[in-house]
């Protein structure tokens, strides 16, 4: 614009009070604020607010370096960036350990996998790093867990890994479809479950259950229950090994164990190494693992 005519503009404005006095106008912006100030005083004169215009107005460097570099270019998780090792730090003491860190479909979140007494659990990390969220997050529009979805994926096995000569057999063991389940012979929840998968087989027998003996340390005459169980099972004796965990599971007294084997002992081991620190725990034949009692309708579905 050239000066004149701007001189002319600024005293019409200054005239009718929309701006203040040159001189201090002057002092303090230079000739782009200037114009800018100018053209807002127009808009406020005419009633008019455009403020969309005033990014437009900006100068040309300072507009493209705002659209690149702010969130609003894109997804707003491009402005933000966190490593496992950062977490690990930022959780120290709260979790043992933080085995992976990733995007939540949540927004403003990202998904932690963190060992928590022995268990690998799902956890959330808001975008500041300042909140740690434990809990269920659902899916309004489905209804879904996102927390159990993720706990399930996080703790998928590899079951070439689980050895099955020990196990009790309940059902067929050419059946197609095999279940694992860690269980303890004094668990009140495993004697619900045992229950139930005498039902799936009933209704579905291309399933069956290999049932690995995990004595839990809160039990203290589980193990020796288990080593009891074992014995008859190494002996060839599967129905018989059944029997006794049923007799276990009923509250009654086993005899001591008649063999020596560290059957027990490696199970303990390996449920520590797979991150199972509870019975009952199922693992499907896929290596999704569920914890705890489930109804039969729901290890079928599943």
């Amino acid at each position: 614009m050239k000066n004149g005519r701007l001189d002319h503009m600024y005293a019409v404005l200054e005239s009718i009070h929309v701006l203040p006095k040159r001189q201090k106008i002057n002092t303090v912006l230079s000739s782009k604020r200037k114009n800018l100030l100018f053209f807002i005083a127009i808009m406020k004169h005419h009633k008019i607010f455009l403020s969309f215009f005033i990014v437009t107005l900006l100068s040309g460097s300072q507009a493209i370096a705002f659209q690149k570099a702010g969130c609003g270019a894109g997804d707003c998780r491009d402005c933000h960036s966190v490593n496992r090792e950062e977490v690990a730090q930022l959780l120290k003491g709260k979790v043992t350990d933080v085995l992976d860190v990733k995007r939540s479909e949540v927004p403003g979140l990202w998904d932690v996998e963190a060992v928590y007494n022995g268990q690998k659990l799902p956890f959330y990390l808001d975008f500041s790093k300042s909140y740690l969220i434990s809990g269920n997050v659902i899916r309004l529009k489905s209804n879904e867990n996102v927390t159990q979805e993720n706990f399930v994926k996080m703790n998928k096995i590899d079951r070439s890994k689980i050895p099955l000569d020990d196990a009790l057999v309940l059902g067929d063991s050419a059946a197609e479809n095999k279940i694992i389940v860690f269980d303890d012979p004094e668990c009140t929840y495993c004697s619900k479950l045992h229950s139930e998968m005498k039902k799936v087989i009933e209704q579905q027998p291309d399933i069956a259950f290999f049932i690995k003996m995990f004595p839990l340390a809160m039990h203290p005459n589980a193990k020796s229950k288990a080593q009891t169980i074992v014995c008859a099972r190494l002996k060839g004796e599967n129905d018989k090994a059944v029997e006794l965990l049923e007799d276990s599971l009923a509250k009654k007294p086993l005899a001591a164990p008649d063999c020596d084997s560290d059957v027990v002992d490696k199970n303990i081991a390996l449920a520590k190494e797979l991150y199972i620190t509870s019975t009952p725990t199922l693992i499907m034949p896929d290596g999704r693992v569920l914890p705890g009692f489930k109804k039969a309708d729901q290890i079928i579905s599943s």
